[in-house]
């Protein structure tokens, strides 16, 4: 999940997953899989580095919990 800001200034947290793309035009408008699409205060880039550092948080916890409980 990762924390944005709609334009008019209500948080938002989002499933990072379900990003399809994202598009600036000035503001930044994402697409989810499932259609939705919502415009956020964020740059492109910073929901790009959002994203891929909730993936990589999700790789470490995963990894994680394979070495302490499998075997």
């Amino acid at each position: 999940m990762i924390r944005l800001t709609k334009l008019d200034g209500e948080a938002l947290v989002i499933n990072a997953e379900l990003i399809e793309s994202i598009g600036a035009a000035p503001e930044t408008l994402i697409s989810l899989t499932t259609g939705r699409k919502i415009w956020v205060r964020e740059s492109c880039d910073e929901v790009v580095r959002l994203s891929l550092a909730y993936q990589a948080m999700m790789r470490h916890e995963a990894m994680a919990a394979a070495g302490n409980g499998g075997g």
